[in-house]
């Protein structure tokens, strides 16, 4: 019997079956990008994942959170720590993107479709006999749901028909015990704005409020008699207004964003609008600073509907945490992206470089080890009409590869690097912890303006 092979070799047969499949795996992403749909709503995305996680010979699970897709492949060393891939399946709404849905506007603008391909692609390499042989501890393909916070009312309505509690993919998986069989997890995000950089480590997240806000008015004919109706829109954008006078007072480590659309605007030109809908978003860097200025966006959401003595409901629904790195998965997805690439197209970013946004893998950070690297190959701006995926070597092939060596590293030789990892692994909060934080964020306040 020969010497085992040794993690490098590991490695490299490993990238070697992700390059000998990389066309599918890239037919795959063009695929998703061609059929997207926003959360919840993934049918034909995940009916795509478990044919070809089937295909493979992966033993999968459907229907987690409505539409989750999760395999297990066991290493053929023994019992062992347990490690999840995660690609996000949802999509944004952007109707003017060039490959929008034109029936629902949902549209790939932020690149999950390519989260499938690395997901996939890193299980394809390390399913690879002479690897998977000789790893300890399981390895397990998720497909999460609902990763993008759109279509707050569609959610909310699921969540009175009793199909979820919590509004957010992840979020509502740590509830259903989904991660309960994961000890740690990765994944990896495309991003337009790594510079010269093909892949980068590090850096923050916001964490966000989400609200849904619901004003009441008194519809009339806008014509001869709005001094019978109570306007409702007027409202709405009095409360936006007091919104912005309160923009000078956030400091600027708070990393506040405050932004939001109204869905709902009136029935009729010709009449008084009296019923009127938003759904906003309220971002800050720290936990204290959401709770202040969530309550700030609640008082000026107020103060529209006392202005003209509207009613308002105020919807407030738990939104993600704050990203935390795990500083050994970090390091070595760092390692093995400067093995692959070199040091020159890796990027590290300051652990306290948030980049605004919000992701609910910032809600399982706060449970286990988890990192969240951005792969480069993509133009364009974030959520927008501009956004495309232009290199799929870099935003697909070369973070398959990444996860794949960094599982090759947690789960060879007995798999003594992430025992090690888990040992010394402190999480911020218990599952039981998290869904009782969330629960008390979940709140509903209704604001009479009629009686003052």
């Amino acid at each position: 019997m020969g010497m085992p092979d040794s993690k490098e070799e590991l490695k490299r047969k490993a990238c070697d079956a992700i390059d000998s499949c990389g066309s599918d795996i890239i037919g795959i992403v063009e695929d998703i990008l061609n059929n997207p749909e926003t959360g919840f709503r993934e049918h034909k995305t995940a009916r795509l994942i478990a044919e070809k996680l089937g295909a493979i010979g992966i033993p999968y699970r459907d229907g987690l959170a409505l539409t989750g897709v999760k395999g297990t492949i066991s290493g053929g060393m023994g019992p062992g720590p347990r490690v999840a891939i995660i690609g996000e399946m949802d999509s944004l709404l952007v109707t003017e993107h060039p490959n929008a849905d034109p029936d629902t506007g949902a549209a790939h603008a932020c690149g999950h479709n390519a989260q499938i391909g690395m997901m996939l692609g890193a299980v394809i390499g390390l399913q690879t006999q002479d690897v998977l042989s000789s790893l300890s501890g399981s390895i397990l393909p998720f497909a999460v749901p609902a990763e993008e916070f759109v279509e707050v009312e569609h959610r909310l309505a699921l969540r009175e028909e009793g199909k979820l509690e919590f509004l957010g993919g992840k979020q509502e998986l740590i509830r259903l015990g989904e991660f309960d069989d994961v000890d740690m997890a990765m994944m990896c995000h495309t991003a337009s704005n790594t510079g010269r950089g093909a892949f980068s480590v590090g850096g923050s997240s916001n964490g966000h409020m989400v609200k849904y806000v619901q004003y009441t008015g008194r519809s009339a004919h806008a014509g001869p008699a709005p001094h019978e109706g109570v306007n409702a829109l007027n409202a709405a954008n009095l409360a936006m207004a007091a919104i912005h006078a309160n923009r000078e007072t956030f400091r600027e480590e708070e990393t506040v964003r405050l932004h939001g659309i109204i869905t709902r605007g009136g029935e009729a030109v010709s009449a008084v609008p009296a019923d009127v809908r938003l759904e906003w978003r309220v971002r800050s860097s720290t936990p204290e600073d959401l709770v202040k200025n969530n309550l700030a966006v609640d008082r000026c959401f107020k103060a529209g509907a006392l202005a003209v003595g509207a009613k308002v409901t105020i919807t407030s629904i738990p939104g993600y945490l704050r990203l935390r790195h795990d500083p050994t998965l970090q390091e070595l997805a760092l390692d093995n992206a400067t093995m692959l690439l070199g040091r020159d197209k890796v990027l590290v970013m300051p652990r306290d470089r948030n980049r605004g946004g919000s992701t609910d893998m910032g809600d399982l950070s706060q449970l286990m080890p988890t990192v969240h690297p951005y792969a480069g190959g993509a133009t364009g701006s974030g959520h927008s009409e501009t956004y495309i995926i232009e290199d799929y070597q870099q935003s697909v092939i070369n973070p398959a590869k990444v996860m794949a060596m960094v599982v090759i590293d947690l789960l060879a030789d007995g798999a003594v690097a992430g025992r090690e990892l888990l040992s010394r692994s402190s999480p911020a909060m218990t599952k039981e912890d998290y869904i009782s934080f969330q629960r008390k964020r979940a709140t509903v306040e209704e604001f009479d303006g009629s009686r003052f």
